[in-house]
């Protein structure tokens, strides 16, 4: 019993690391972030995802802090109404992750 309930404290502290390794970032620390030039701008960044699904609009963006590497997230829906999620290092615009959302 007592390596059972070892087992599931690790694996929960297991789990529990990972979700604190992302940390989302305020509007003002956003700001300082861009204005210092550590990430690109977001009409850069916006465009970069954009350019990924032409005619599309963005619903909502994000930017995050994981592992020490900014991440910037998009959701947005195609010309067809197809709702796409996108993940951009905000560092150099480049897309990391394209998939469609189920």
């Amino acid at each position: 019993m007592k390596k059972l309930t070892a087992l599931f404290a690790i694996a929960t502290l297991a789990a529990t690391a990972g979700i604190a390794q992302a940390r989302d970032l305020g509007p003002d620390e956003a700001l300082k972030l861009r204005d210092a030039g550590t990430i690109q701008s977001f009409e850069k960044l916006n465009a970069a995802a954009l350019a990924q699904h032409p005619g599309g609009t963005i619903n909502e963006t994000e930017l995050e802090e994981e592992y020490g590497r900014y991440i910037y997230q998009v959701e947005l829906r195609d010309a067809k109404g197809v709702q796409w999620d996108l993940e951009l290092d905000a560092t150099n615009g480049q897309v990391l992750k394209n998939h469609q959302d189920d």
